[in-house]
């Protein structure tokens, strides 16, 4: 009965973590962006480890994805199930944490690929806490196959260089809604009959020297008394359509609809133009020169103000209007700073690493 237990639960363990850890090794810099939002202010309070958030995902994610192979061949079990025990601990505790003080709305446990809410990832994290308890305490029923070591080898190789490769490229796989031939104004529609969200409004009045709560789904309740104040609280989700908060103005215009009905658009993206680099904003530059003399219309979009964004327009060229979007926005839009964007009447047609630009195919 023992052997069977750890069996069934080195299989479900082992898999998961290979499944979480590729799925976030094919978006080593989305990860990283979770980890940001983790050591914020608001959460963890660890702002010291921001800088060092990228290097942290990339080593994360090659080492989950290393521990369930390892698991699964039987590999150092011993070394093995206390990894894995304090990864899950270490997880579970975030992630109740975030649920308990509602910090973090998705814990990034899949990536885009399978989205979580934070009771939900608490819940997985608690059942996978108990099956490795098992493999911890029933360790001595793992066994160890021939081809354990080669096995961790290869998975270690191979994972270190899929994630060189999309880091200095683009994801493999685009889990989110701005993935190659997806229209942003359809992914920004609200279906018909979509449920909408409900609240709960707490109102609060002074009755005859006593404070007095009532609730209601709205309305302004009707009472003999000096009103204090009201706190809403969400009871039911509503949809949320898969792009929500996409928006480009310039000069305090949104422009999105019209932009989103021109023929063919380059658009030169920068979430940050002070952190962009160097080199590619040289690539972008050159390819949206190219672009403009052959009809195309070539804008700018990133989350920097004009005053940050002149003084590279300047140096490196790039005599176009940069619009503004919400920084969240354009982190989630494209991992690579600066990159390059296609558009034909909303739909995207062409995304572009950098260290890609001049790869990108102009219209005959």
């Amino acid at each position: 009965m023992g052997k069977i237990l750890v069996s069934i639960a080195r299989i479900i363990v082992g898999f998961l973590f290979v499944i979480s850890g590729l799925i976030k090794l094919n978006d080593p810099v989305g990860f990283s962006f979770k980890l940001e939002e983790y050591f914020s202010p608001s959460v963890l309070n660890l702002e010291f480890l921001a800088p060092y958030a990228l290097a942290i995902a990339i080593v994360l994610v090659v080492f989950e994805t290393v521990l369930g192979v390892m698991l699964l061949v039987g590999f150092k079990r011993k070394f093995t199930v206390w990894s894995l025990l304090l990864m899950i601990l270490f997880f579970t505790f975030l992630t109740f944490y975030s649920a308990y003080f509602n910090k973090v709305t998705d814990c990034g446990c899949f990536g885009d690929a399978i989205k979580l809410t934070p009771w939900e990832s608490f819940s997985k994290d608690v059942v996978l806490l108990l099956l490795i308890l098992i493999l911890f305490f029933k360790r001595k029923y793992i066994n160890k196959f021939s081809f354990a070591e080669i096995a961790t080898f290869l998975s270690l190789v191979l994972c270190v260089g899929y994630v060189y490769y999309v880091y200095n490229h683009l994801p493999v796989v685009d889990f989110r809604p701005y993935k190659i031939g997806a229209n942003i104004m359809d992914g920004m529609e609200v279906p018909e009959g979509a449920p909408e969200a409900v609240y709960q409004y707490d109102w609060k009045f002074t009755v005859d020297g006593q404070e007095k709560i009532i609730s209601t789904n709205g309305d302004y309740p009707t009472v003999d008394g000096d009103f204090v104040g009201v706190e809403t609280t969400m009871v039911q989700e509503g949809y949320e359509p898969p792009i929500h908060d996409f928006t480009m103005e310039l000069d305090g215009t949104d422009y999105t609809e019209e932009i989103m009905n021109w023929d063919r658009v380059l658009i030169v993206i920068s979430r940050t133009i002070e952190e962009a680099n160097t080199d590619g904003l040289v690539a972008v530059a050159e390819v949206a020169e190219e672009a403009k003399k052959k009809g195309y219309k070539v804008i700018g979009l990133s989350a920097s103000n004009k005053e940050q964004l002149a003084l590279f327009k300047a140096e490196y060229d790039l005599d176009l209007d940069f619009y503004f979007c919400d920084l969240t926005t354009v982190k989630t839009i494209v991992r690579s700073n600066p990159a390059l964007l296609e558009l034909k009447k909303g739909t995207i047609t062409q995304k572009l690493h950098f260290k890609d630009a001049h790869d990108f195919e102009f219209d005959n």
